[in-house]
């Protein structure tokens, strides 16, 4: 039985009592409150209020108390809370919830950000740039409290929470996330990363209030067991998710509220009134992928796809030390298969990238190397030195090609290749779009994070990595990698096929998908 249902069955008996016995009642839970400014609303919202979860996503639909809770936990139960906005001017709605529960603006310090209360002090603060989450560090808050999670990027969620900390060894510590379902593409990692609550296609779905326990193990967030233990010692932080609707919000529920939402368009209305987070998003006006034509590729895709095939390209977007990940992404024809990604620190040079193409290369089929910005001619040469057919992909060298309408060109290599792949999922071409994308929501993430404009005399121009950086807070690897199988592969593979000739020598690779239904070695 869940707290809700118990607090329920307790309301019930509670209104079946005489009236002169309610207000004993009440007398007694006065007291018993004790320096709890309010109480929460029974069902979800008490749920959530007293879950054990180190991480916590309550929301799901519109009007369901999530600010409620989250200045009701800041005033009851912490000392040092860290409550944030995306937005800096969205902070007014928390404040006017924190004054509603206070009953005035004694504390507040407007200039500082802070509202100090009976308890502790209340910081206010927002992320509109990616490079505010900085300003938070090293700061411990015993709560930290994120109004609108999917607004937030997921590097801004992650860093900031990293501090969740107190010198009070009797002081909880907790982080709250609330939110509808997302609006845009880039709120999705949300569902990601409470997959097993919100994903419908996840192989261990959780139930809601369910805890599961996480750690990242080789850069990649991964559930664990309960009792889990790093190699260092460290050990997991549980997470779940718990659902709200806008009933279990009584007071707003009676100002007509309900109406204003069934008056949206769909599908806003049904994600905001159901928190449907199985309902797709928008796309940006300038997104250069549908995430629609991405979920098709993706239904496309069998775990056996490749059986019959010969690996047509290998493509690493390389990492030498760095902080982001070196990915490699393999494709027979049109099936790609499951991406393989490396920490930084585990590919720093030439040989340690070359160690790892060795280990998912076949049938003798061409390596992209990514070689923008210094990094990837290294693993180029080491490659070559070991008799690799190997082609460098440099994103600024120019283009001279056009869209496949011939309407458009490209600013540079990068816009071409992307926008190439764009074409390649077009559902709407001749015979639809044979492209086969495994079920990896990492990838997913990347590729809805393409934004283009055009320039000049109407050449598309895609935003580089570094800009993605800043708006999304990482690097687009594993798309970057994906996508540079596919542009490049089949030209190398063609060039092979040519120079093979010239030699006298049967070629190792077949182009087109049909040509390559051969036998696996």
């Amino acid at each position: 039985m869940s707290v809700g249902q118990t607090l329920d069955d307790i309301l019930r008996a509670y209104e079946a009592l005489p009236a002169e016995e309610q207000k004993a009642i009440v007398s007694q839970a006065k007291a018993l409150a004790g320096h709890k400014v309010a109480l929460p609303n029974p069902g979800p919202q008490t749920e959530a209020y007293f879950s054990e979860a180190d991480e916590t996503f309550y929301g799901g639909s519109a009007g369901g108390g999530k600010t409620f809770l989250i200045c009701l936990l800041a005033l009851n139960e912490h000392q040092n809370t860290l409550i944030l906005r995306r937005i800096g001017k969205n902070l007014k709605g928390i404040k006017r919830e924190l004054l509603g529960l206070l009953g005035s603006r004694d504390g507040l310090n407007e200039s500082a950000g802070t509202w100090t209360h009976a308890r502790g002090v209340i910081d206010l603060g927002h992320c509109e740039h990616e490079g505010n989450k900085e300003d938070y560090q090293g700061i411990p808050h015993d709560l930290k409290a994120f109004d609108e999670i999917t607004q937030f990027t997921e590097s801004q969620y992650t860093y900031i929470s990293g501090w969740c900390r107190s010198a009070d060894p009797n002081q909880r510590c907790r982080v709250l996330a609330t939110g509808n379902p997302p609006s845009t593409a880039e709120g999705q990692w949300v569902i990601r990363r409470w997959g097993a609550w919100l994903d419908p296609t996840h192989a261990n779905p959780a139930k809601p209030g369910e805890l599961r326990w996480f750690t990242t193990i080789d850069g990649e967030d991964t559930e664990v067991d309960r009792d889990y233990v790093g190699p260092k010692g460290e050990r997991p932080r549980s997470r779940t998710f718990i659902g709200s609707v806008l009933e279990d919000n009584p007071d707003l529920a009676e100002t007509g509220y309900a109406a204003t939402i069934e008056a949206m368009p769909e599908p806003l209305r049904t994600m905001l009134r159901e928190g449907r987070f199985d309902i797709g998003a928008d796309d940006d006006l300038w997104q250069v992928i549908p995430s629609d034509w991405i979920r098709q590729a993706q239904t496309r895709w069998k775990p056996d796809g490749f059986k019959g095939l010969k690996m047509t390209a290998l493509a690493a977007d390389v990492a030498q030390g760095g902080p982001d990940k070196s990915s490699f992404a393999a494709r027979y024809g049109t099936w790609f298969s499951e991406l393989v990604r490396k920490k930084g620190i585990e590919t720093p040079d030439g040989p340690s990238i070359g160690a790892e193409v060795f280990k998912i290369r076949r049938d003798a089929c061409p390596v992209i190397v990514d070689v923008g910005g210094g990094y990837g001619g290294d693993a180029v040469r080491f490659l070559k030195d070991n008799s690799v057919t190997v082609i460098g992909f440099n994103a600024s060298h120019a283009s001279t090609a056009r869209t496949a309408d011939k309407s458009l060109g490209f600013a540079n290599k990068r816009a071409e290749a992307i926008w190439r792949f764009r074409e390649a999922l077009d559902p709407g071409q001749e015979g639809g779009s044979p492209i086969a994308l495994p079920p990896d929501p990492m990838l997913v993430a990347d590729l809805v994070a393409y934004r283009w404009k055009l320039v000049g005399a109407g050449n598309i121009q895609i935003e580089s990595k570094e800009e993605i950086r800043k708006r999304i807070g990482r690097s687009p690897d594993d798309g970057d990698a994906t996508i540079m199988c596919w542009s490049e592969g089949e030209k190398m593979a063609v060039r092979k096929m040519h120079e093979a000739a010239l030699g006298g020598r049967l070629p190792q690779v077949k182009v087109g998908y049909a040509a390559q239904k051969v036998s696996r070695r």
